[in-house]
C-alpha cells in the first residue's frame, strides 16, 4: 500500500486522521464509523467540517 507516493500519502492521511481522533479523546473505530456513515450526506463545507475530530466529543458518538 505503502509503495508508492499515492499510497504513502493515503496511508498518511488516515494515520493523520487516527490519531487527531485520539488526541480528541475519540475512539478512532467509533468515530470512523461514524464519519464513513455520515460524510456521504454532507453537502456543505459546514457539514463536513462538523465531522473532523475536535468538532465531536465522545457522549455525541456514543449516542449516534
Amino acid at each position: 500500500f505503502s509503495d508508492t507516493p499515492k499510497g504513502a500519502r493515503a496511508s498518511a492521511a488516515l494515520y493523520s486522521l487516527i490519531e487527531t481522533a485520539k488526541a480528541n479523546g475519540l475512539d478512532p473505530y467509533v468515530y470512523l464509523r461514524q464519519v464513513f456513515k455520515e460524510l456521504p450526506t454532507a453537502q456543505t463545507l459546514v457539514e463536513i467540517e462538523a465531522l473532523l475530530p475536535w468538532n465531536l466529543n465522545a457522549d455525541s458518538l456514543k449516542a449516534a
